[in-house]
């Protein structure tokens, strides 16, 4: 018999809750840790949609990177998602499960599934946590050499970006090392510059993030969504590796909120 934490101590062998944030709120948001698990979704954002999914699909477990609760909740009246979804998930026996910082922080964490798609090599922490060479923000490699324009529409391809927006004045012609942070990356820019990327990869860049850094890098925004989607073959993989018996599936009705005319 799985339990509800049995996973989460899967998950976490891997992510330890320590590594998370200060402002973050990974672990279980929802549900009963005793509770026997019939079947685990996987997804980025628990939406009231992706809640649906579950219930159809006879999964009491849903597992996500994105905590459902960031901010204290002071009352649950259904106002809110929010609200609305912590109350079907305990009406209908559903625990959910997030893990966020603490993933994106440990090794083979979300940025280097991102390195590993784009297929960089000997990767390094590029952000440590403290004196560990293995544990903090985003990654950097190396890349066989490749023409900055070929690097940035590869990035396109893989990671399905239906408009991509990079730094439209460089110097950097050819594309050798690679740095990148899944989600909202805008804080490492300096340190991919100071480690001597080319190329810096992550999601929710600013406009005066590319003014200032245009002559030293060359920055690509994939978005958040497209950033960090991989966390769902992260969970996967943890899981089966332990428990290969598990029914686990990625949420099919999940959908970047972000739209591209």
């Amino acid at each position: 018999m799985i339990r509800v934490k049995d996973i989460a101590a899967t998950i976490e062998s891997f992510a330890p809750i320590e590594l998370q944030e200060g402002y973050d709120n990974a672990g279980l948001q929802v549900g009963n840790p005793e509770m026997p698990v019939s079947g685990a979704l996987l997804c980025l954002d628990v939406t009231e949609e992706v809640m649906a999914e579950a219930k159809a699909r006879s999964c009491n477990l849903i597992i996500s990177h994105h905590p459902l609760f960031f901010k204290n909740i002071r009352q649950l009246t259904g106002a809110n998602p929010t609200q609305r979804i912590a109350a079907d998930a305990i009406i209908n026996g559903i625990a959910i499960y997030s893990a966020h910082t603490n993933l994106d922080s440990a090794w083979d964490g979300v940025s280097h599934e991102i390195a590993n798609e784009i297929g960089l090599k000997e990767l390094k922490v590029l952000d440590p946590r403290g004196n560990s060479a293995r544990e903090g923000l985003g990654v950097i490699g190396d890349l066989t050499p490749t023409p900055a324009l070929e690097f940035l529409r590869r990035l396109k391809d893989i990671f399905n970006v239906k408009s991509l927006r990079y730094t439209a004045q460089t110097s950097r012609l050819v594309v050798r090392k690679v740095a990148v942070c899944g989600g909202s990356g805008a804080s490492l820019i300096g340190d991919a510059i100071k480690a001597g990327a080319d190329a810096y990869v992550s999601g929710d860049l600013k406009y005066h993030d590319f003014t200032t850094h245009a002559p030293s890098i060359i920055l690509a925004d994939i978005g958040h969504y497209e950033s960090e989607l991989c966390s769902r073959k992260i969970f996967s993989r943890i899981i089966r590796e332990r428990y290969p018996e598990m029914v686990v599936y990625f949420s099919e009705v999940e959908k970047n909120p972000i739209k591209y005319l």
